[in-house]
């Protein structure tokens, strides 16, 4: 004969089976998920998001919602001389004074007629010779065109060789493809109170280059050097500033390019000798020359 529990007891073991089957229920799903989490992440690494109803989903992308505008990236300007060739030509070279013969040995002045392959050049009264500043300053205008974009070619690798012979230099420009070429020296007047510079060009030309070009860039070389704080010279003069026009120099007969012959100073004025014997002057100088040839290259491109 069968008995009903007492109900009491029925009550309380409702309860208990009610909290079995939802133990068991939560017990399933935990057992579940710990499966997909395995199953999705044998390295350890992987994330595996868990499915179904557990996690909400994410929202899809509003189609209506504009992209983002790509990010433009602004190009720098090229530098000012970017694209230009500059021959520069240090006057003399440190071993000409030992090499008479070489030195002194007849080479084509570019007008039919001949010219000494070189000279040793002035001096300041303290004994600092013109090889060594123009050898100076060019490295330092060197430096400085390079900083402004330019490739730039020497007629001489260091300052203790001989030569070249001027006309070697003149040909310079066309043989390694310079858009110009300025050729760097100071004046040895042998009275002392001559000073300031001047330009050199040649005249009357050889090629076409050496006409309005090569005064245009003249031009532009003495405003800089004006501006610089230098003075012109107090002996050359002309019309349109301290500019020799000459058909006796090698080197500006011989280019096919637009040149000029620089004389920065007087190495036997005391002032100027000062400032040319001074690291500080030739940066002067060097930065100086650069302002021309970006002023030239400015105005001819």
């Amino acid at each position: 004969m069968t008995h009903a529990p007492p109900p009491g007891r029925a009550r309380v073991w409702s309860g208990r089976l009610g909290l079995l089957l939802a133990g068991l229920a939560v017990g399933g799903l935990t057992f579940l998920l710990a499966l997909q989490v395995r199953a999705g992440s044998g390295d350890g690494t992987t994330t595996v998001a868990p499915s179904g109803d557990a996690v909400a989903s994410a929202p899809a992308p509003d189609p209506t919602t504009a992209a983002p505008e790509p990010e433009v990236t602004e190009t720098a300007p090229p530098p000012p001389l970017a694209g230009l060739t500059v021959a520069v030509d240090p006057g003399h070279n440190g071993g000409n004074g030992a090499n008479p013969l070489t030195v002194n040995a007849p080479v084509p002045d570019g007008r039919g007629g001949t010219k000494a392959c070189n000279t040793v050049g002035a001096s300041t009264d303290a004994g600092y010779p013109e090889h060594a500043f123009t050898w100076d300053v060019a490295g330092r205008l060197a430096a400085r065109l390079a900083e402004l974009g330019a490739v730039v070619v020497l007629t001489r690798p260091d300052d203790a060789g001989v030569g070249p012979c001027v006309d070697a230099r003149g040909r310079l420009p066309q043989e390694e493809g310079a858009d110009l070429l300025v050729s760097l020296h100071a004046n040895g007047t042998p009275d002392r109170r001559a000073h300031g510079f001047f330009a050199i060009v040649a005249d009357p030309p050889v090629h076409e280059a050496q006409g309005q070009p090569s005064v245009a860039l003249a031009h532009d070389l003495v405003a800089a050097l004006g501006a610089a704080g230098f003075a012109p010279s107090s002996t050359v003069a002309a019309d349109d500033g301290p500019l020799q026009r000459r058909a006796d120099l090698a080197t500006l007969n011989h280019a096919e390019r637009p040149a000029v012959m620089l004389e920065l100073g007087e190495m036997r004025n005391p002032d100027e000798a000062a400032v040319m014997e001074s690291e500080e002057g030739r940066q002067r100088y060097a930065d100086a020359v650069a302002a021309g040839i970006t002023a030239w290259a400015g105005a001819d491109g």
